[in-house]
């Protein structure tokens, strides 16, 4: 593990539009993350939260701005090298969970440790011990269809967790779930956190996340309103 942050955006922009119609859905935001933290965006709808999320995980490119990973800029890369910076480092926990529905939910989770270079009979045994993990071991030949949202998500966690990320960015992991089952996933990722040294980040509007932040970073109209320390 390298002593760079493994995030470090400054003055990062994402203008949509231009002229009068540009919308400055994040403008200027400086922010470093840390390993070993669980740090909570929070902010009203249409603050940019998501947008700052996307970008730190190279999913959307910056306006302007820096974006570095584990100390290398990746806001200049091309497209075609993007992949590689995500799978190297980056799980994605995304809203809308983007499983492959004509994969089962075992196989949409195994998926992750081919692209890794692992054996399928290692990529299958890392799955299924992050099925027990999330509570969904008797759900791993069912395809995405035949589940509820709340098993989706949990499919969607465990796949992100595949990879063994030292970054993990989650956009609202707790939305289609119970309390039983929001409770345990954020348990696991404290836990990755904690125990493990990653860096776990989460937009959120649920309140019971909250519990297990590390850091909670306000945003308002693009901009960090406040970055407050929790002490637990």
């Amino acid at each position: 593990m390298t002593a760079e942050k493994p995030i470090s955006v400054h003055n990062l922009t994402k203008v949509y539009a231009s002229g009068e119609a540009a919308v400055h859905a994040v403008n200027g935001v400086d922010l470093d993350i840390h390993a070993g933290q669980v740090a909570v965006l929070m902010g009203p709808s249409g603050s940019g939260k998501t947008t700052l999320l996307s970008m730190m995980g190279c999913i959307l490119r910056a306006t302007s701005g820096s974006v570095r990973i584990f100390g290398n800029e990746v806001s200049g890369l091309k497209e075609r090298q993007l992949p590689k910076v995500r799978l190297s480092n980056i799980g994605f926990i995304f809203q809308g969970f983007n499983l492959f529905p004509a994969l089962t939910a075992g196989e949409n989770v195994e998926y992750v440790g081919l692209l890794k270079g692992l054996q399928r009979k290692e990529a299958r045994r890392r799955a299924t011990a992050l099925f027990d993990q999330v509570n969904l071991a008797g759900k791993y030949n069912s395809f995405p269809a035949d589940l509820s949202g709340g098993q989706k998500q949990r499919v969607a966690i465990a796949r992100a967790l595949a990879g063994d990320p030292n970054i993990i960015l989650a956009d609202e992991p707790t939305a289609a779930l119970d309390s039983h089952s929001g409770r345990t996933v954020m348990e696991l990722l404290s836990a990755l956190a904690h125990s493990r040294g990653r860096a776990v980040v989460i937009v959120t509007h649920d309140n019971r996340i909250l519990d297990f932040a590390d850091r909670i970073i306000h945003i308002e109209d693009g901009k960090i309103q406040r970055d407050e320390p929790r002490w637990h």
